[in-house]
């Protein structure tokens, strides 16, 4: 298969995209941390202890997901940078590694909501009990 330098910078505009939707992620989280912990010194309830088991887990897996998604990144760049020199085969090695981190960076996004929704599930048996 042949690329040429445009076809890795085609991955450019999607990551940056990914990587402003985990930072988004991030800052959210951060912020629900932030309220937790106040409330949780106020009142040492079970289910916000869970809730601040399970935002501790999706931070730390938005951390690894922005970490892949910046190797992709640079990967793409060093793609572009061996396909302009005529180093083929290393560009497109690199380009597949791109994609693959990319697609790690996906699925460590797949697991993070699937634990957001348990955070969810949480609140509602909060609600439930009461």
């Amino acid at each position: 298969m042949q690329i040429s330098v445009t076809t890795p910078a085609l991955l450019f505009p999607a990551i940056s995209l990914f990587m402003l939707a985990f930072t988004n992620r991030f800052l959210s989280l951060g912020s629900r941390v932030r309220s937790l912990h106040d409330q949780y010194r106020r009142e040492k309830h079970h289910s916000i202890r869970q809730q601040i088991e399970n935002l501790r887990l999706r931070i730390h897996l938005i951390r690894r997901m922005q970490g892949y998604a910046i190797i992709s990144m640079l990967c793409c760049i060093f793609s572009m940078v061996c396909l302009f020199q005529d180093w083929e085969l290393a560009g497109s090695i690199l380009f597949g590694a791109s994609l693959l981190f990319l697609a790690v960076s996906l699925a460590l996004s797949f697991m993070e909501i699937r634990i957001s929704v348990r955070a969810l599930d949480i609140l509602l048996e909060d609600m439930e009990r009461d």
